[in-house]
Parts: C-alpha cells; structure tokens; sequence
C-alpha cells in the first residue's frame, strides 16, 4: 500500500492506515489544505472551486469526502460529476472559479486514486505552490467554517462545452472529417472517455465508431495505461473491422495512443510528433517537449523552421516552457497533446479532432504518414525503490561516470549519446526510478537502457 505526496498533488492505493495510504483522513487533510492555500490567494469569501472525477471505483467515495470536505472550509463547489481532465480544466475557466480538483490516478491500476489541484487557469500548480500545500497540509494549519459560513454545491456539465471548444478551433475541419466518411474503433478502458470519445466523434461527423470498454463503470478490463501490451484487442478490433484508425485514452483522457489501420501501433511519441506536424504547417513556430520524450518532435520542428525546447518532465514543467518560449504546441511523448490554442492542459479530445483534419485533408493512411516521421525507438523499464535505497546519490554517481557525454540534470539525468540517449529520473507517482532510452533501433535503445539498470543495481 502506497501513499505520493508531491507538489502536483496527493496520490495512493485505497484503504489501510491514514498516513500510508489514501484514506479519508488524508483526503480530507489535504483538501483542507488546497482550500486554505485558495482562499488565501482569492479575495473572494467563498473561492468557487471545480471538482471532476473519472469512472474508477473509489471515485464516489472520494468525491463526496472532497465536496463535503471543501463544504466545510467554506468554498462553493461546482461539482461536474464524471469528466475527463481537460473537460475539467476547461470547466475551471469557462465558471471563473479559483482552483479545481481532478480526482484520478491517470494510467494507475484500479485500486488507486489521486487528487490533481489546479490553480484560476484551470493549470497545474507549480513548485511552490505545490509546496505551500503540503506544507499547510502537515502543519494542519486549516480551520473549518461556522454553520453560517459553509459553501454550497451547484451541480454542472461541461462535456458538451468542451466538444464545442474542440469544434470551434480553426485548425479542426469537421466538415472534412465527415466528408472523408472515417471508420474508427476505440477502447476507452471502462472510463469517462467512454463517454466523452464517442461524443466528440459523432460531433465531428464520423459515423461509423466501433467501441471497446466504453461503458464507465471503472472496472478496468485490461492494464489502464495505454501501451501496445495492453491494447492487442484494439488492434485486433481496428484491423478486423477494417477501420480507418484506432484511437486508445487512459482513464482520464488527457493521453492518446493512435493505431494504423493495419493495427499497428502509430507509436505514443508519435501522437505529438503527427499533431505537431499539422500544426506547424499552419500556424510555424516553437515546440516543447519533456526530457523523455522523442527527438522525433525536434527533428520535425527543425524541418518546419522552428526550434525546439526540452522541459523536465510533468506537465506543468512543460507548460512553463511552452509559455516562455510562445510554442505553438507542445506536450509529453506519452500521448499528451497540449495545444495553448484550447488551452494549456494534455487533451485527448483535441489531439484526436487534429489528427483526423490532418488524415482527412491529406487523404492519408495512419501507416503512410507514420513512415514519414523519422525512425526511433524507444525503451521504458524501471528499477523498483525500497527506502533504503538513496536515489539522489545513485543519480549523481551515474551523472559523474557518464561525465565525457553531454548531460543534463535539470529532472534526473539525461545522458545524450551522439545515436542514442538514456533518461534517469525518480518516479513522482510511484516508488520507481524510469529509464526510458531511445535509439534508431529498439534494440538499441532496450540494450543501453538494460547496461544502466545493471549499473545501478551495483551501486545499490
């Protein structure tokens, strides 16, 4: 049993004792908290504050312990129920509220749960103001409201809201989506983008949507992160049903994984890469990405005229990055598609309308565009933390022996080999050090990641 505390927020496994799992005593503890830090930062007597769930199973129960509990602090809440993250986030600016909280674990198994806090932009916080929160959160410097003080409940939804957002973007053709008569099948893993991915689709004009795990009752009928080991039935079902492409969400719907219509894997790097693509034809400019993901996306911006920037890893590092460089899209090579012409949060919604403008004004296949791309391959394993293990010490004797390579220590270590790289950073949600390794070959890029896992297990 697990409890995360960090700067994005509280996560842990359900069950067992307060302070080592995610238990109501810590819910509410750190709700207190989230609350405290917003009504300090908001003039209002009562700060309004969004609050958004995905379908798993602890999601009720959690739900009602945070709207009570910011009940009690004194906080109006706008509660949208079932909601993909960026429906959430969305919801944050379109009510002018002060903060939101996402109730989910994101990829993370069944038996987990997580409270994600966001600030009046319906964007993750930073640092410090992670920081503040937990802080308050362990000194229990909240206090409660008096009876004449509690805040009310207003119930709202907002899928429709931010389908329409989808639509209105300009680079998003739904008349050349409908036009083009796309077939499409989607697994959305037993969650709320079961709802909300059929929904955008039909709005979009695609007819024929031939559905996997749709039903959101939270019972995860395979491995919730979308990986090609987890999704062999939506490649069998996109190949069988002679889809134009397959489209695969986590249980909160800010990752997309694409599949070729042979049912081959488009590739999770490649989600951006492709999006990015479309988009810089159009709109010419920066992009960013996070340490771990592909250089795919450089090479494309570079192509297209613009630079590139690389971020430490999480999503609000990366926004940061976006902002202070204007890039005109950005995210994380696991899916995650920001484009600050929606808003600045990963969505999935919008890297789907996207992609499918740019197969239908090219009259392309998945496949066919992939093998436009440039050829990497990347590696994700893990080494397993105990608590004796110090990770901070082992990151920086790996970072001394790679010393005659270039190196990079603003998240971790990034060790930049003239064909390949290898990426070293502790986990911010599971008791993990990642090492993800890309290469021109898979091979290659699972060899270099192997030769590090075995010289940290000598240093250990």
């Amino acid at each position: 049993m697990t409890l995360i505390k960090s700067i994005s927020g509280i996560r842990g496994t359900i069950g067992g004792e307060p302070g080592e799992n995610l238990t109501p005593a810590d819910i509410v503890r750190f709700t207190s908290a989230y609350a405290t830090f917003i009504r300090n930062q908001s003039d209002l007597e009562k700060p309004r504050i969004v609050v958004g769930r995905d379908a798993r199973i602890s999601g009720e129960m959690v739900h009602r312990i945070i709207t009570g509990t910011l009940m009690a602090m004194g906080c109006n809440v706008t509660d949208i129920g079932m909601a993909t993250t960026p429906t959430t986030e969305i919801a944050v600016t379109r009510e002018k509220a002060d903060g939101g909280i996402i109730i989910t674990a994101s990829h993370n198994p069944r038996q987990w749960n997580a409270l994600k806090l966001l600030n009046s932009q319906g964007e993750f916080l930073n640092a410090a103001e992670g920081a503040q929160i937990l802080a308050l959160a362990e000194s229990g410097n909240y206090s409660f409201s008096s009876v004449d003080e509690l805040g009310k409940i207003t119930q709202k939804q907002f899928l429709h809201e931010h389908i329409q957002s989808v639509l209105s973007l300009e680079l998003v053709d739904a008349e050349a989506i409908k036009a083009a008569n796309f077939r499409v099948a989607v697994d959305c893993v037993n969650s709320v983008g079961g709802i909300a991915i059929p929904e955008l689709l039909y709005a979009l004009g695609v007819k024929e949507i031939f559905k996997l795990h749709c039903a959101p009752h939270g019972h995860f009928s395979h491995n919730p992160e979308p990986l090609p080991q987890h999704l062999t039935e939506l490649s069998s079902l996109t190949r069988s049903s002679r889809a134009t492409v397959g489209f695969a969400v986590d249980p909160d719907v800010d990752r997309l994984a694409i599949y070729c219509e042979d049912g081959e894997p488009f590739g999770e790097e490649y989600t951006l890469v492709a999006v990015a693509d479309y988009i810089l034809q159009h709109t010419p400019g920066n992009t960013v990405s996070n340490l771990s993901s592909s250089r795919a996306l450089r090479d494309v911006t570079l192509a297209r005229g613009g630079s590139y920037y690389a971020a430490a890893v999480g999503e609000v590092n990366v926004v940061e990055k976006m902002k202070a460089v204007n890039a005109v899209i950005g995210g994380e090579g696991n899916g995650g598609v920001i484009y600050p012409a929606s808003h600045y949060g990963r969505d999935a919604l919008v890297g789907i309308a996207l992609f499918l403008t740019y197969l239908a004004r090219t009259g392309k296949r998945p496949s066919e565009l992939r093998k436009e791309y440039p050829a990497y391959y990347m590696a994700k394993q893990k080494v397993e933390l105990t608590p004796e293990i110090d990770t901070d010490a082992i990151l920086q004797q790996m970072k001394a022996r790679f010393s005659d390579q270039q190196v990079t220590d603003i998240d971790g270590v990034k060790i930049d080999f003239p064909d390949k790289w290898v990426h070293l950073r502790k986990s911010n949600t599971e008791p993990i050090i990642r090492i993800y390794s890309e290469a021109a070959t898979l091979e290659a890029a699972e060899k270099i990641g192997k030769e590090i896992i075995d010289l940290i297990r000598e240093l250990v």
